[in-house]
């Protein structure tokens, strides 16, 4: 019998190590066969050209996805948008796969997902239904991607009841867990010594991991939210702590986050390291070092801090209003755009033995560590037919 082929679709580095154990597993199935299609960020030099690290990692690239990015605004994200969903179109009518795989919530993934389901092709969503209401356009991305596929991956129980409200059928619907808790659960990540090498780290002084992403409705606001958080970083770099900072996405808005990491890069502060992608192997490795090796924590307003940080036993210092509406454990300290309330945090997540004593004791609401294989036992399980095209709301 013919091995089920599986498209999977990836935008930019942080998605791809979200994806990583779903590729894995796909790969590992004896009845499935992937194809991995890149695109954006993975593409671009000014966020890194990621597509290096998919190499690096053993994975063959089926295809490149263009998606033409001409500056740094909402206009171009929008232009973005249609040329993705026109190179995309002419990459799946050349494969042919059986199942199209997207991740979350961002442009790329909705180009591509727009492209797959009007062509016709059953279309897996990981990651729906979960809420964030602080003026990124994931929610409306994210939800009407929702409406767009045929299958539902969801992080928690919680997202699943919301997608079947949004009025999808319960059998579409499976709870899964957070692909990268899978990684953490099996050790695949750098040793503490592989980075103290690789990035001359102390590990007997505090890390603080940095990222920090721009908000699309807010690009009046770039360079305050910004700011606050490099003056915290430098105070606590001067008081021995460490603090590795990483680019955001290719989210409008971006690129000038990025001038100001590059300009801090120039001066040359001690105990700051900037560097443009740790890759998802050595960022796990770094979250490791913060929860469980140097007492340090993770900082900054990604959604990795709230879903990932629990499972290495590290404290996640939660900036601004991206993140509002997640589901959150008890590790996450909640802080406004201003250098005194950053900096006490930090110190607050990193000395306070009491709150850090309660991380290791708090419940993961994002899974145990099974997500890529439950994923690849429905996409090689579901009977694709004209039920699964044809969908029908519940209410």
């Amino acid at each position: 019998m013919k091995n089920r082929r599986i498209a999977i679709f990836t935008g930019n580095r942080a998605e791809y190590g979200l994806q990583f154990p779903i590729i894995k597993a796909v790969e590992a199935h004896p009845g499935l066969d992937y194809a991995l299609l890149v695109s954006g960020a993975h593409l671009d030099e000014d966020f890194g050209a990621t597509a290096s690290e998919i190499e690096r990692d053993g994975l063959a690239i089926h295809a490149q996805v263009k998606m033409n990015l001409p500056g740094d605004d909402l206009y171009a994200t929008t232009q973005a948008v249609g040329s993705g969903v026109t190179n995309m179109s002419d990459i799946l009518r050349a494969l042919k796969p059986d199942l199209l795989v997207v991740y979350g919530d961002r442009f790329e993934g909705f180009a591509a997902l727009v492209s797959g389901t009007q062509m016709g092709i059953p279309t897996a969503h990981i990651e729906g239904g979960d809420i964030t209401e602080g003026g990124a356009l994931d929610d409306s991305v994210r939800h009407a991607m929702t409406k767009l596929a045929h299958l539902h991956f969801t992080t928690n129980d919680e997202a699943s009841r919301r997608v079947i409200r949004l009025g999808e059928e319960r059998w579409r619907v499976q709870t899964v867990g957070f692909p990268t808790i899978d990684l953490i659960k099996q050790g695949l990540y750098a040793s503490p010594d592989e980075l103290a090498a690789r990035y001359g780290l102390a590990l007997d002084r505090p890390i603080l991991l940095f990222t920090q992403h721009s908000i699309p409705t807010e690009l009046g606001q770039v360079d305050a939210q910004i700011e606050p958080c490099l003056a915290a970083m430098e105070q606590l770099a001067s008081r021995n702590y460490q603090a590795v900072v990483t680019y955001p996405n290719n989210d409008a808005g971006g690129k000038r986050i990025i001038v100001k990491l590059e300009q801090l890069k120039a001066r040359a502060v001690p105990g700051i390291h900037v560097i443009p992608s740790l890759g998802r192997y050595n960022y796990h490795g770094v979250l490791n070092l913060c929860g469980n090796v140097s007492g340090g924590a993770c900082v900054g307003n990604s959604s990795s801090g709230i879903k990932e940080t629990a499972a290495l036993n590290a404290p996640f210092v939660n900036i601004g209003e991206r993140q509002r509406g997640r589901l959150q454990a008890r590790n996450v300290l909640n802080v406004g755009y201003d250098t005194d309330a950053i900096v006490a945090a930090c110190e607050r997540a990193t000395e306070d033995k009491r709150f850090r004593a309660g991380i290791r004791r708090c419940k993961n609401p994002y899974g145990t560590g099974d997500a890529g294989t439950k994923v690849a036992d429905r996409l090689a399980s579901v009977t694709l037919d004209l039920n699964l095209l044809q969908k029908k709301m519940t209410y």
